[in-house]
């Protein structure tokens, strides 16, 4: 894979000034950022497979959502027809989540780019439809739109640490997962909270508005298994607004996938994560109900991304330093389709 892939220094990026430049950037989020920027031939070979029979499985019949995507395929239908007349590809990423799809305020150059784990997937997908990484237009969605921004057209997909569930199934089509994460508590290392148990009484958390976060922890009081005076009325509409909370002492723990809180302590030493995962979860490419071919041919991009060593390298460059070389994320999950 020929696509730039930026190290990014952990200098300069820690603190609530820093939180906030990133929160500014976030109100560009119905920003179009094209790149243009012309590139080599940045082709890839890939085996194709014959298209499968197969149907998305409905959210009732839903067991396992990891597991319910179509089979790969190179076979093109209506969605990639458009996508290839347009010229680019349209994704919903995120802006301000460090490490995933951010951008590097240490960079020098000009135009500060997209960096992060999301982002060279996004670029490894453009690169496979239209023999260039940079034939795509990358839009920030905040993480409440993530589904709207799909369902009206805005863009063609989300790659934005986007956990695949049976709610969702009824909205969107998901590739295949392509990482493992679980829910976990962030909170300040002096704090008394020891993870997602009785420690959270009288204590205020933070979750990002339509996030499994949210659901879990809203469900979980429902059902009496977080202590009754927990406070989870806080919500923001992007996960990284609960970090700033967190800092500024407005809130006292956030509730967020693992890999996404890990990566937030890595910009703020002040914090860290407390227990272990309490949930299974794994993130998805996230696109319209319809679009049976892109879906396909997207597993198939996953499936080369794995085997050719593009997927392990993206890890070492952006998530190793944070989740480990060695941990249950350091892998890519192996898919079960429909």
């Amino acid at each position: 894979m020929h696509a730039r892939r930026l190290r990014a220094s952990l200098k300069g990026w820690g603190g609530v000034g820093a939180m906030a430049v990133v929160c500014a950037l976030a109100v560009a989020f119905a920003l179009l950022l094209p790149h243009t920027r012309p590139a080599g031939d940045g082709s890839t070979g890939v085996g194709g497979q014959g298209v499968a029979d197969g149907s998305h499985a409905k959210a009732e019949e839903c067991e396992n959502p990891e597991d319910q995507s179509l089979s790969p395929s190179t076979a093109e239908g209506a969605s990639i027809a458009t996508i290839k007349k347009r010229g680019y590809v349209s994704v919903g990423v995120d802006q301000n989540s460090y490490r995933w799809g951010y951008r590097n305020p240490n960079s020098t150059a000009k135009d500060v780019e997209l960096e992060g784990f999301d982002i060279d997937l996004a670029r490894r997908i453009a690169e496979d439809l239209l023999g260039d990484a940079d034939k795509i237009r990358f839009k920030a969605i905040p993480t409440n739109q993530r589904i709207p921004a799909i369902q009206s057209g805005q863009v063609d997909m989300v790659v934005r640490t986007m956990t695949i569930n049976c709610d969702r199934l009824e909205q969107v089509a998901f590739s295949a997962p392509y990482f493992l994460t679980g829910q976990q508590v962030l909170a300040p290392t002096s704090s008394t909270i020891e993870g997602y148990d009785e420690t959270l009484a009288d204590k205020k958390i933070c979750s990002a508005a339509g996030s499994t976060a949210y659901d879990k922890l809203d469900a979980d009081k429902k059902a009496g298994r977080l202590p009754a005076s927990t406070d989870i009325s806080t919500t923001v509409p992007n996960q990284l607004d609960c970090l700033v909370r967190l800092q500024l002492g407005q809130v006292d723990a956030v509730v967020t996938d693992g890999a996404l809180a890990a990566s937030q302590a890595a910009q703020d030493p002040t914090v860290e994560l407390k227990g272990d995962r309490f949930t299974t979860e794994y993130y998805g490419v996230a696109m319209k109900k319809d679009a049976d071919d892109l879906v396909r041919r997207v597993n198939r991009i996953l499936e080369d991304y794995r085997e050719d060593g593009g997927w392990k390298e993206s890890y070492g460059t952006w998530l190793s330093a944070a989740l480990g070389s060695d941990s249950e994320s350091a892998t890519p999950p192996r898919p079960t389709y429909a």
